[in-house]
């Protein structure tokens, strides 16, 4: 089979169909935005997510309101740069919008001029992918065993991924690869998402309850740990999916590289280091339940942020369309991007 489109712009209605993250892998189904509204809470409830995705999903938000109402973009601007705090993909694409929009506010070329530029983004987050994929996949032998976090691959961007990506390009190298994904709690996105995306593409993929790593690692050689991220900090810092920190923290004890992939528009230039990224932090429901099944006391607390922060000195390195940068050196590229 293939891989369903994670977004799609249908530019004669207009409209916006994203694929139903959520209901992978029970069901391949798709949700159709047709206003700002409709794409900022298919952001929210994770309809579509990935830093990069909802990055493209919110220029194209931006568009439909041109369309219905351009008096509306400015309420569209502030309303989509609500949804998820921690990815800055979605800021970088929602400034990039901004400038159009403000360029062209009084212009009749405006909703052309605004679909362009979001139809450019997918594009190039597309492009940007596959060139993070070959520049990952030299750092893998010819037979590879590797532990990925979350999902970051093409349901997680405009198409064919980030950590996923980098597989992709290996395997397209002809290098055999064995992939452990974690399954990424509360809402499994290792074990619903990633496991669904390989086994699509033909991967050797294998599930594991994000406690078992470490003991994975102390039995079985792993030459990488390749992760995506939602933001990077000027020092190298990175937020990704909670338990990313942890598995980190595993890779450094049993001496295996650990790895960041992700576009330039990950990092922020503006965030000193980790600890200056906002933490998103989700309902309480998302650890308590599993559907309509308790899995938690209700009387109990439950702390729930949605990602935690790597440090740089963890990192061996940050994969992007650029190269391979040691985190310290990723500050050379506010100068050349």
């Amino acid at each position: 089979m293939m891989l369903p489109e994670t977004i799609e712009w249908i530019s004669e209605t207009p409209m916006l169909r994203l694929l139903d993250q959520r209901k992978i892998p029970a069901s391949v189904g798709f949700v159709l935005c047709r206003t700002y509204e409709e794409t900022a809470g298919a952001i929210e409830d994770m309809t579509v997510r990935g830093a990069p995705a909802i990055g493209v999903a919110a220029a194209y938000g931006v568009v439909l309101a041109a369309y219905h109402d351009p008096s509306k973009i400015d309420e569209a601007l502030f309303r989509l740069s609500a949804t998820r705090p921690t990815a800055v993909n979605l800021f970088w694409s929602i400034e990039k919008m901004r400038s159009v929009y403000n360029e062209y506010k009084n212009s009749p070329e405006l909703y052309l001029r605004l679909e362009s530029e979001a139809v450019k983004i997918d594009k190039e987050d597309r492009s940007i992918n596959r060139m993070i994929g070959v520049n990952g996949a030299g750092i893998l032998p010819d037979r590879a065993a590797v532990i990925t976090h979350c999902n970051a691959g093409a349901l997680a961007t405009a198409g064919y991924g980030t950590a996923l990506g980098v597989f992709r390009a290996a395997r397209e190298a002809g290098k055999k690869l064995r992939i452990y994904a974690d399954e990424t709690r509360p809402r499994f996105q290792g074990g619903r998402l990633t496991a669904f995306e390989l086994c699509e593409d033909g991967f050797d993929v294998t599930v594991i309850c994000d406690s078992m790593s470490a003991f994975l690692m102390s039995r079985e050689k792993i030459d990488a740990v390749i992760t995506g991220a939602d933001r990077i900090a000027l020092n190298g810092d990175t937020a990704n999916k909670i338990g990313t920190y942890g598995l980190a923290i595993s890779a450094q004890k049993h001496n295996v590289p650990f790895y960041i992939a992700a576009p330039i528009s990950t990092i922020d230039f503006n965030c000193p280091n980790g600890t200056s990224i906002p933490i998103e932090e989700r309902d309480h429901s998302e650890v308590k339940r599993l559907g309509s099944e308790i899995l938690v006391d209700e009387r109990a607390k439950v702390w729930n942020p949605a990602f935690d922060v790597t440090p740089a000195d963890l990192i061996k390195g940050i994969i992007t369309e650029a190269g391979i940068f040691e985190p310290p050196r990723i500050k050379e590229l506010n100068d050349r991007y």
